[in-house]
């Protein structure tokens, strides 16, 4: 080898060092330990391994780095293979590293689901979808789901915020309704041993930290235990013999005689008198607190505290009742029923019941509220339309969520085609339900109007995917963990994929913009009343370009078929990409669960399967159409509202109320460190926008004649392209922070100013 040849070769060698040094310094240092399923960590690189092409040398050889990001311990970690691959300069050939998936999950369900996140055209989902094993939870994850019969000594002070917060939000009444009801009992005599549990029980639910209620015999049946003195008086009595022949210390009870058996609870005529007069009370003063410290979600122990005292407590003899100290020891044939040491625990947000998040649940209600007053109220006596607008609009945010929990549950126990085919089917019917109920009511009250808001809300959507949730996931993660790195590669597609669907989705306006017939009305001011000087709202017409009756060569020959081409072409990008993901480049997702232990399903107990999960998608679905319906209905009030543009409303309420699941989502991946997964989660819903949600408008505009008409406003289209600009500016250098995340929150704010003080649309 010539002298030239060795000094390249060393200076390979130094850049590679270097290369090297600069990424552990930007790696966390936890990422380097072992892994805590075993086995060292390796090398790791988020999605797509990253290559680092060095200074050919004079062999044709070159040496590929792939490099290492420091990710969550619930993300999946890429296994990249090092080696040198033979690169000829003439040819300019390049040979791609081998890159494998490797996901360290529960079993192999939850590596499924973690690995269906970073394909393309997937719902992002971040619950699990299976029962994590109760044994591998964190002490307080297990404390939030405790049943509240363990006597725990307490720690720290038991006079704190949110106990005192109890008092005066619950316990003062709760007490109040035992002294009444013990006086009630009193006055009956024969309830007299109720009385006296209500009376204990009034003080326990006034204060009841640092005591316990256990369950015991009464005090004159329990047997007796003969004391330590009397063994020591036989031993004094053998004092002589030899201690070989002392009988060995036997603990001995003295059966003493026993008093008759008491007659049975249920055979009492006080326990009916209790049934009658004291417990039906105590149900509903105890349901009313069960319910609201459940719906406060952070003082569920209250509630579980209610619901024990209801379904156990209050239903026991009153003799076998015992309230003391937590200080006290307990007898060995008591049974702890009910110990509480605090009123509120800041992580119940994290509760689930049956896989779904426990505001889910609470909000799952209001669907039941907007459909009774939306169909059965019909003449707005009991609730006006904007209350029934309210409640219709709120009722999408827990569908939302049910909808992604079934299409997540689905994915994870198919194949990857079934899950496409459950992603592109159900990902976007939130929206879809509610413009294609817009548009048929439009249609058929000649209300033009609603076309306008549907367009507001597609652009709506397009602008909070690409500009606030990325922004907001910045802002968060980045306050969290300073600096975070995401893969620009895959980020650089994901905006190149998001300008070809911008581009497709407006061509038509741009089309109509070059050719159309420009036509200015002007603007003016409505009800104008000379003697108070005062005007009505402010419309303008605005220049736009006639595709009417006048110009229907136009529109018919050249625009119509350009809409169609279009709606034709961006569903054809779409399955390209499945294909490619899911079929010829499927090498890239190769799944390999990291713990031996996990592989197969024998160890995942399943929240949804897959029938439960499609039948929930199915109701989730059929919901969804009515409460949309509702939503279009008494959506007229809400725009005649007057300073409120309807472009601000459709843009606002109606398109970023559906995607708060998404949102969450976003937040939690942030939060985690995995960054790539909250860019990805906007860029997801944006590109289904462009590619299924409007060919599907477009589609059904031409089977069934709404008027939708793929042209929109010049707000519209200045507002998109300016808005994928900026993100693929912002996503270059790799790296994300709160600095960059505030810049695209605060556009994204600016937006909502013009869109709020932007004229109304003609028509509206």
């Amino acid at each position: 080898m010539s002298i030239e040849s060795e000094h390249l070769s060393a200076d390979n060698e130094t850049r590679r060092r270097r290369f090297a040094a600069d990424r552990s310094d930007e790696t966390d240092p936890q990422w380097n330990q072992q892994s805590p399923r075993g086995g060292p960590r390796g090398l790791e690189c988020d999605g797509v391994c990253g290559a680092h092409l060095h200074q050919e040398g004079l062999d044709g050889h070159s040496s590929l780095l792939c490099t290492s990001l420091p990710l969550s311990p619930s993300a999946p970690k890429y296994l990249c293979t090092q080696g040198s691959h033979s690169l000829h300069a003439l040819d300019d050939e390049w040979v791609e590293v081998p890159c494998k998936t490797t996901i360290s999950a529960e079993n192999e369900v939850e590596a499924q689901k973690l690995a269906n996140n970073y394909k393309f055209g997937f719902r992002k989902w971040k619950s699990h979808v299976t029962e994590r094993p109760f044994e591998e939870r964190s002490e307080v994850v297990k404390e939030l789901y405790s049943e509240l019969n363990v006597i725990k000594p307490h720690t720290g002070s038991l006079i704190s915020c949110g106990n005192v917060f109890y008092v005066i939000l619950f316990g003062w009444w709760l007490a109040l309704v035992y002294i009444l009801l013990s006086l009630v009992m009193f006055t009956t005599l024969i309830g007299i041993p109720y009385g006296k549990l209500c009376w204990n029980l009034s003080g326990y639910f006034l204060w009841p930290f640092g005591k316990s209620i256990t369950k015991g015999v009464a005090s004159d049946r329990r047997p007796k235990r003969k004391d330590a003195h009397t063994f020591t008086e036989d031993v004094e009595d053998n004092r002589g013999a030899s201690t070989f022949l002392l009988p060995t210390p036997v603990e001995e009870i003295v059966e003493e005689p026993q008093p008759p058996l008491k007659t049975s609870h249920w055979k009492r005529v006080s326990t009916y008198v209790w049934l009658l007069l004291g417990y039906p009370v105590l149900v509903i003063f105890h349901s009313l607190g069960c319910l609201l410290s459940w719906l406060l979600v952070v003082t569920i122990p209250v509630a579980k505290m209610n619901a024990r005292a209801v379904g156990s407590i209050l239903l026991l003899p009153p003799e076998e009742v015992h309230i003391s100290p937590v200080t006290e020891p307990q007898s060995g044939e008591d049974t702890a029923l009910l110990c509480c040491n605090h009123a509120i625990n800041g992580y119940y947000y994290k509760y689930t019941v049956d896989g779904i998040n426990v505001f889910a649940v609470n909000l799952l209600p209001l669907v039941i509220i907007a459909l009774v007053i939306g169909y059965v109220d019909k003449d707005n006596k009991f609730a006006s339309s904007e209350v029934k607008f309210a409640t219709a609009i709120g009722s999408i945010i827990p569908l939302s969520y049910y909808i992604g929990m079934g299409i997540a549950s689905i994915s994870a126990q198919s194949n990857f085609a079934v899950g496409a085919v459950v992603n592109a089917t159900f990902g976007s019917i939130a929206e879809m339900t509610f413009y294609i109920t817009a548009l048929i009511r439009g249609h058929s009250q000649g209300n033009q109007c609603l076309q306008e808001i549907v367009k507001a809300a597609l652009t709506g959507t397009l602008l909070g995917c690409i500009l606030f949730i990325p922004g907001i996931c910045m802002v968060i993660g980045g306050l969290r963990h300073r600096e975070q790195r995401f893969n620009s590669r895959s980020a650089g597609v994901s905006s190149s994929l998001l300008f070809i669907s911008i581009g497709g989705v407006f061509a038509p306006t741009m089309f109509s913009k070059a050719y159309g017939n420009l036509i200015c009305e002007g603007c003016s001011s409505t009800g104008t009343n000379a003697s108070t000087n005062t005007s009505g709202p402010y419309v303008c017409h605005n220049c736009h370009y006639d595709l009417g009756e006048k110009n229907s060569t136009m529109f018919h020959d050249h625009i119509e078929p350009l809409v169609y081409s279009v709606s034709a072409l961006l569903p054809a990008a779409y399955i390209i990409g499945l294909i490619f993901t899911l079929k010829t480049h499927s090498h890239i997702y190769d799944i390999q669960v990291g713990d031996s232990n996990a592989s197969g399903h024998l160890g995942a107990v399943v929240h949804w399967s897959r029938w439960r999960a499609l039948f929930i998608l199915i109701v989730a679905t059929v919901l969804m159409s009515a409460c949309a319906d509702l939503t279009t209905e008494h959506i007229q009030p809400i725009l005649s509202q007057p300073g409120i543009s309807q472009y601000f409303i459709g843009v606002t309420v109606l398109a970023m109320v559906p995607e708060i699941p998404e949102i969450v989502n976003g937040i939690q991946f942030a939060l985690q460190n995995n960054i790539s997964l909250s860019l990805e989660v906007g860029s997801c819903i944006a590109v289904q926008v462009c590619m299924i949600q409007i060919p599907l408008l477009v589609l059904f505009n031409a089977v069934y004649d709404v008027g939708f008409v793929l042209i929109f406003s010049d707000l519209h289209l200045w507002a998109s392209i300016f808005s994928v600009i900026l993100v693929n500016y912002i996503f270059m250098d790799g790296k994300s922070d709160y600095f960059q995340g505030t810049a695209l929150v605060v556009v994204y704010l600016i937006l909502l100013a013009v869109y709020f003080y932007a004229p109304s649309p003609a028509g509206c």
